[in-house]
């Protein structure tokens, strides 16, 4: 049976600030420049699921969109959508939200309710010229 790739594309915004604590205030503004704002900023983040697998051959899906939808909905937006992700994310409350910290969390919230047979690959969108991937290795 062929393997094949379905995708969902989504988005949400939220507020963050990089930054870490143990760190002085010069070298978290060294590091993290402008994104090290006290004050927060903001992105219109786009995130892109894709699942691989190989067509059920009685429904001819690698993997129900209407349900990865759904996932999507519940463990992505509803949880991050308009959010400071530094105050209001459990995840973010001890990881700094950067991109790559945020799809890692993605995947991760993703991936136990999607079936073991299927690969999965998170892409974020944090700006239109910078996006991560991640595939769970």
């Amino acid at each position: 049976m062929p393997r094949i790739t379905g995708y969902r594309k989504a988005h949400f915004n939220a507020a963050h600030r990089l930054y870490k604590p143990e760190w002085s205030d010069e070298k978290n503004s060294e590091v993290f420049g402008k994104c090290n704002n006290p004050h927060f900023h903001g992105h219109n983040y786009e995130i892109i699921v894709a699942v691989t697998g190989e067509i059920d051959p009685d429904t001819g899906y690698v993997f129900d969109l209407g349900i990865l939808k759904r996932l999507i909905r519940s463990e992505i937006e509803d949880a991050f959508d308009h959010k400071n992700l530094n105050i209001q994310v459990e995840e973010f409350k001890t990881l700094n939200p950067t991109a790559e910290n945020i799809c890692v969390v993605s995947y991760n919230k993703l991936r136990k309710h999607l079936p073991s047979s299927l690969d999965l690959e998170i892409t974020l969108y944090e700006t239109p010229r910078n996006f991560v991937k991640y595939s769970g290795e």
